[in-house]
């Protein structure tokens, strides 16, 4: 198999990092840019993203495929059927340090000059190396209340502030 047919390590590495987690005794959450494709409670979503805990203790039947990562939660006291694709997911960490890792935003997220150059480079070559498009961040707290100073954004587990990512260079 060469490298245009190989499968992206996007689930290998969020399954790696969940089973990390597990094993620390740390809360894996999952941060995930939502669109159509994604089947989560809409209430819950803030500027196009939702945060979600997906430890075994929060989640009922989770299977964290290749293609999609389903599960059973419960969203205010009622029981939801969650599904994500995988490329949906932009960040896996654990909830009580921040560690993990943040992927590149789904292609219809990039800039249209970096999509367009990563669509030429896979067309004019298949070995050549594309952009580098991954960046290091640093997931960081933030207040529960929006910078408008709207109502608070309903918090993923009481008492706890919402991750945002902090671009570092």
């Amino acid at each position: 198999m060469n490298a245009p047919e190989s499968t992206t390590t996007r689930p290998y590495l969020i399954r790696a990092l969940h089973e990390w987690c597990t094993d620390n005794g740390f809360t894996p959450y999952v941060a995930v840019r939502v669109d159509d494709s994604v089947q989560v409670p809409r209430e819950y979503v803030n500027d196009g993203e939702i945060v979600l805990n997906v430890g075994f203790d929060a989640t009922s039947s989770l299977q964290l495929g290749n293609d999609y990562i389903e599960f059973k939660a419960r969203f205010g006291g009622k029981s939801r059927d969650i599904l994500v694709p995988v490329g949906r997911v932009v960040a896996i960490y654990a909830r009580e340090n921040g560690q993990g890792m943040a992927f590149p935003p789904p292609v219809d997220l990039l800039p249209d000059a970096l999509s367009t150059s990563l669509e030429e480079v896979e067309t004019v070559s298949p070995e050549a190396s594309a952009p580098d498009v991954a960046r290091v961040v640093q997931l960081v707290a933030t207040d529960s209340v929006s910078e408008d100073g709207d109502k608070p954004r309903p918090p993923t587990t009481p008492g706890a502030s919402r991750p945002s990512l902090k671009l570092v260079k």
